[in-house]
């Protein structure tokens, strides 16, 4: 018998939860300590995770010097092309407003948080004074902040540093484990979840995620036609030979939700394509930490659907703040499953928004995951291409599977 998987397991669970939730709703308030506790576990992923692939991340490639030249083109793509993402995102929640008509609560301690930060706040606590204190407050700026120095750092000592990067390297291994067991629980956390929130406010809950569904959606579809296209005509990369290189990766990313299962066949397809291999085999990993369009996109997405559905209006400085916060903590964590609630918990926390709110949207994340996964592949596929243009390199019109390597023809 074929093996159910996780995402399999967690529809199941969505359809469960919301018929007892619905035929059962006294019974199902009480299931909400089954959501807590898996909650509780994902913020516990935060911290060590960051650290150990940000850190070994900068340490190992992360520096412009030793990248060279493709490390700086590629660095300044990520950087405009997943800002473009972050803001489409955050044009498209303000314009449909999905959150609008649900209901969150704080529990415990969330209900006490203070209000909001200011620019101010925020600046002064970007400088951690102490890296304890912020894992342990789950403030995730300090934190990421601390890692780029200390990756820097590591750096610049060279091969004495190598005992920390692998120490590091290795802790992130571990908790990339670490999230994956913990996702084993997430099918009970859905169902529980739904369970809950249909039985206090009944079906009519379930517009808004489709909404957010929806929303997601056609902000990924505008991305892909309205930024990724452009950026292929601009760049002069063949379409119709791009789309036969990236077809099958987006459908591997698509079908698993997973950007690692997509990319021994990407870094073999866009290498046909005519990508130099020194070129395709730098940006494409790479791109997996830093250029993650799709997720950012989610992420914007997402976090202001939260302070919707709270009933909190956040000001466009405090959108801003909340898009950089984004971009820094998105990167890195491409490994993880689900990593883009684990970012989205610690934003919520940094900007006092109540994490409950990552509960309602695990309900329909299988299904944006799957959207938002398969947009990370593509946009890296495409960066790889668009670095290799800058380059220098012309792509043939043979056919994708018949091409040989391009070589390097110039070089500005």
């Amino acid at each position: 018998m074929k093996r159910i998987s996780l995402t399999t397991w967690i529809f199941i669970a969505m359809v469960v939860g919301i018929a007892w939730g619905n035929l059962h709703s006294s019974s199902a308030q009480q299931l909400t300590p089954v959501s807590n506790i898996f909650l509780r576990l994902i913020k516990s992923v935060l911290a060590p995770l960051l650290f150990g692939t940000l850190v070994a991340g900068i340490a190992e490639s992360g520096s412009v010097k030793t990248m060279g030249r493709i490390g700086g083109k590629a660095i300044l793509y990520f950087e405009i092309v997943t800002t473009i993402a972050l803001f489409l995102g955050l044009g498209a929640v303000n314009l449909v407003r999905p959150g609008d008509g649900l209901t969150i609560e704080r529990t415990g301690e969330a209900a006490k948080a203070a209000p909001p930060p200011t620019i101010s706040s925020i600046l002064e606590h970007t400088f951690p004074q102490s890296v304890i204190d912020a894992m342990a407050k789950g403030e995730v700026l300090p934190l990421v902040v601390f890692c780029f120095i200390f990756g820097a750092a590591c750096t610049a000592a060279g091969a004495k540093a190598k005992p920390v990067v692998d120490f590091c390297s290795s802790l992130a291994e571990v908790m990339f484990k670490y999230t994956a067991y913990i996702m084993y629980l997430a099918p009970f956390a859905v169902g529980a979840a739904l369970a809950a929130t249909v039985g206090k406010s009944g079906l009519d809950v379930l517009i808004p995620l489709g909404k957010l569904v929806l929303t997601l959606f056609g902000s990924l579809i505008v991305f892909v036609l309205g930024v990724l296209l452009p950026i292929m005509l601009l760049c002069k990369i063949p379409v119709r030979r791009f789309y036969e290189a990236v077809k099958q990766p987006w459908i591997l990313a698509f079908s698993t939700a997973t950007s690692e299962a997509a990319l021994p066949v990407a870094l073999q397809n866009m290498e046909r394509f005519g990508v130099p291999k020194h070129i395709v085999g730098f940006v494409l990993p790479t791109g997996y930490s830093l250029n993650l369009d799709g997720s950012t996109l989610y992420l914007s997405l997402a976090s202001v659907f939260v302070a919707q559905a709270a009933g909190i209006e956040l000001s466009w400085t405090q959108q801003l703040l909340m898009m950089l916060t984004l971009m820094l903590t998105s990167k890195g964590v491409a490994g993880v499953p689900r990593a883009s609630l684990v970012i989205l918990s610690g934003t919520l926390v940094q900007f006092n928004l109540p994490v409950e709110g990552v509960l309602l949207i695990l309900g329909v994340d299988a299904v944006m995951d799957m959207a938002r996964t398969s947009v990370n592949v593509l946009g890296n596929c495409l960066a790889a291409a668009v670095v290799a243009r800058w380059e220098g390199v012309k792509f043939p019109k043979s056919p994708v599977l018949d091409q040989e390597p391009a070589t390097l023809i110039s070089a500005p």
